[in-house]
């Protein structure tokens, strides 16, 4: 089950939420592509602004601020609505992709008791975004067992007393550090990627996904073999997992002599694209 999805191209974040079992979508999101602004943020305060002068009572009852993914990497609380909030938002946006967007809205819902008797559409319609948005078979292929893995990692942590949101940050953060010798938000700012929906693992070449794996399918192997409780203890499990995946990184790029971490990302051309031009040049 992803948490992005996308609207022609442009992504939606959402959170699935198992007590009302219905999604609720970012609104920052849903604004910057009906409106095509540059400062959704600033468009969705002044939006509200706008609606609770109009009298709108039950805005603050569509609203709900949950945890979603910001562009740091760490999870941060936001306003969201559910399909029903987001129709009514929708109507005091002037646009003309607002009835498709309406339209989408509706088959996503439909879609998402579809994953639940089936688990395996989930799966299916993330590699197809994944090949929507231009990446290769073989791109796809590691961003989905790297899910898998990190899947993997957040059970463990759970099961040993990690307290969700910001501890799981700080670990993640941690073992990146240890790896790439970045953290998320320093590696998002490395490679340039500055706005919210901007996944960091999206923007990873092939090796960058292995390295990540390993730090984080190390650091799962070490806390299940030390028995790690607490969040002392699996942040010394996160170090050392991360130091796995540094060292094997640096020993790479020494017999490879090229650098792991790239500036490349796939904001302006897609990373099957990318690939190509590199493949061609190499053939040169």
């Amino acid at each position: 089950m992803s948490n992005l999805i996308l609207f022609e191209n442009k992504q939606v974040r959402r959170v699935w939420s198992e007590e009302k079992q219905r999604w609720f979508f970012s609104i920052i999101d849903v604004c910057e592509i009906l409106s095509g602004t540059d400062n959704p943020r600033r468009y969705w305060s002044d939006l509200k602004r706008k609606l609770k002068n109009e009298g709108v009572n039950e805005l603050y009852e569509i609203i709900v601020q949950l945890k979603i993914e910001a562009e740091d990497g760490k999870m941060r609380e936001t306003d969201c609505a559910d399909a029903q909030g987001l129709f009514r938002i929708i109507q005091s946006i002037p646009s003309p992709k607002a009835e498709p967007f309406k339209r989408w809205l509706a088959k996503v819902g439909y879609e998402r008791l579809e994953e639940i008797e089936n688990p395996e559409l989930a799966a299916k319609r993330m590699r197809d975004i994944y090949k929507q948005k231009g990446y290769s078979d073989e791109w796809i292929e590691k961003r989905m067992r790297g899910i898998a893995v990190r899947d993997e990692l957040t059970e463990e942590w759970k099961k040993r007393g990690v307290k969700e949101q910001k501890e799981y940050a700080i670990l993640t953060a941690e073992i990146s550090k240890a790896t790439f010798g970045m953290t998320p938000a320093e590696y998002k700012t490395f490679k340039e990627l500055d706005k919210p929906n901007e996944n960091l693992r999206d923007h990873m070449t092939d090796l960058e996904l292995i390295f990540t794996m390993l730090g984080e399918a190390s650091t799962s192997e070490i806390a299940r073999k030390k028995d790690t409780q607490g969040f002392i203890d699996n942040k010394k499990a996160a170090l050392e997992g991360g130091t796995v995946a540094g060292n094997a990184r640096r020993e790479l790029e020494e017999k490879s002599g090229t650098k792991i971490s790239t500036k490349e990302n796939y904001k302006e051309i897609p990373e099957i694209k990318r690939k190509a031009i590199k493949q061609n040049k190499k053939a040169e």
